[in-house]
């Protein structure tokens, strides 16, 4: 046991180390790109994206913007007067600001999201008397940091944000439409345009929409990052207006617009169960109960002293793209008894590769790890998405449909795959055979079915629809990401990877789905 000083110390060099891990993390995939990537410049302004289907709200309009007073009134002119004043005394700081945000705001928010995640992607170390701490909401910033965002929690907080953005961005085209008023730059020429000129409205401003959506949202989720997240809305809000893109009555009714928005996902979030996800010790006994009772080996905790397992009711949460009685049919069949030929043959092939790991399978193993400080396997499939989105040139509102697609998929994959590793309650590898070595660290969660595999086949489903020239590029990441947890000893090849590919992609085709009748093609 640690003494206090020793605990201050120990923990001290987490939170260095951890700093550190996340900073490689964080940019082990947009390494080179985050201030290199081009202004947005879509090929289509998809002017009609006010008609498209919303997530949560009724209709566009639902949340009423005033009309904007006319570009000939003294109220305009003095906040086209704004502009030249920040412009005659730009300093670099502001220069790079207008250059980061002119990439697109869907893409910024998510990378800062992945950010997030990452840094708190970070299991509590255990108390002296060998039980482990909780984080507290009440609390976030006490040891242990709030939140844990583990992979059910990181791909919940995913899809909260790139939805509530999504909607509000749908608000957001439909009264550009509804009132059609001119960018700055084509009210005043004089004004210096630093970003691409384009035909879009600017009232309401979609940065400021993003902005007062992704800051809710955020700030709700990462409650001890509040300064942080809001330092990044006050930037890109200043960003558009230093840019000539925006004056300040199309960034006031854009961020009232996105947070009004963002409270009706905050409701929603705030009902979904996630909040008691976590469950109690008499559930965890009863878990493994449960399994004895039909004569299975029961899951237990590798760790030393045993770990609390992570979520065993993530699989109640509320999911996005259907009904809770689909997560019950999306449930596949039980895998091989743990007293069987099957389950001895499974752990044979486990120990083959294990024992025998090649160059390249070390490789895949690293490269698709997205354990602790990492942005989890979601995060990781954002980056994947991101980079190619950048290649497509799409708006920013179908930059947000398209992240609020992979990232509802995510989450449903999370509570699928959740539920189906708390039913069966199934015990790892390395515990059938205490001869196999994983090559990377055990997760705290029974292994059937694999969760890597699961959110792979989703997002490889939802990604091949929105590109579908890269479809097959996807399914090849998809079932390299399952092998990876195979060969790195986590997982039984065929019940836990090859039947969690096939759940993801089920879980994927509700996606693409809805992307057939949400009217943006």
């Amino acid at each position: 046991m640690l003494s206090d000083m020793k605990k201050i110390v120990f923990y001290s060099v987490i939170v260095l180390v951890t700093a550190v891990i996340v900073i490689i993390a964080c940019n082990k995939d947009i390494e080179g790109r985050t201030d290199n990537i081009p202004a947005l410049a879509p090929s289509n302004l998809d002017l009609n994206a006010g008609a498209w289907k919303p997530v949560l709200l009724t209709s566009p309009s639902e949340f009423a913007v005033a009309a904007p007073g006319a570009t000939a009134s003294p109220d305009y002119i003095a906040q086209i007067n704004e502009i030249k004043a920040w412009q005659a005394d730009m300093t670099k700081e502001e220069e790079r600001i207008v250059k980061y945000w002119s990439a697109g705001g869907v893409l910024r928010w998510n990378e800062i999201m992945r950010e997030l995640v990452a840094k708190h992607n970070l299991p509590p170390y255990q108390n002296e008397d060998g039980t482990y701490p909780a984080p507290s909401a009440t609390n976030p910033l006490a040891y242990p940091l709030f939140p844990f965002a583990n992979p059910p929690y990181a791909a919940r907080a995913y899809a909260y944000v790139a939805a509530a953005q999504y909607d509000a961005l749908i608000a957001a085209w439909y009264y550009k439409k509804l009132y059609n008023r001119a960018a700055p730059y084509k009210v005043d020429s004089s004004l210096k345009v630093l970003i691409p000129q384009s035909d879009l409205p600017s009232y309401p401003s979609e940065d400021a929409v993003l902005a007062g959506a992704a800051a809710e949202m955020m700030k709700l989720l990462f409650p001890g990052d509040q300064d942080f997240i809001q330092q990044k809305a006050e930037e890109q809000k200043r960003a558009r207006i230093i840019a000539g893109a925006n004056v300040r009555s199309d960034i006031e009714a854009g961020e009232a617009l996105g947070k009004a928005v963002a409270q009706k996902f905050a409701a929603r979030a705030r009902g979904d169960r996630a909040g008691v996800a976590g469950g109690n010790p008499a559930l965890w006994k009863q878990l493994e109960d449960d399994c004895i009772a039909r004569g299975e080996t029961p899951w237990v905790s590798l760790e030393t002293p045993k770990r609390p397992p992570m979520l065993p009711l993530f699989g109640k949460v509320k999911p996005f793209l259907f009904d809770s009685l689909t997560v019950i049919a999306l449930r596949p069949g039980p895998p091989p008894s743990t007293s069987s030929k099957e389950m001895k043959e499974e752990c044979d092939e486990v120990y083959h590769q294990t024992s025998r790991a090649t160059r390249e399978n070390i490789r895949i193993i690293h490269f698709w790890s997205d354990g602790a400080n990492t942005y989890t396997p979601t995060g990781h499939w954002m980056s994947i998405a991101a980079e190619d989105f950048i290649r497509k040139n799409f708006s920013e509102v179908r930059w947000a449909r398209n992240i609020a697609l992979l990232a509802m998929a995510e989450m449903d994959a999370a509570i699928v795959c959740w539920d189906t590793k708390f039913y069966y309650f199934n015990p790892r590898p390395s515990q059938m055979d205490p001869n196999i070595k994983s090559l990377t660290g055990v997760p705290n969660f029974p292994s059937y079915i694999s969760g890597h595999s699961t959110f792979s086949g989703a997002a490889s489903q939802i990604l091949g629809h929105i590109i579908p020239e890269r479809a097959a590029a996807y399914d090849a990441m998809a079932e390299e990401a399952a092998k990876s947890r195979f060969v790195g000893g986590l997982h039984y090849n065929k019940s836990d990877c090859g039947v969690g590919l096939v759940v993801g992609r089920n879980v994927g085709n509700y996606a693409v789905q809805r992307a057939k009748t949400d009217g943006a093609e």
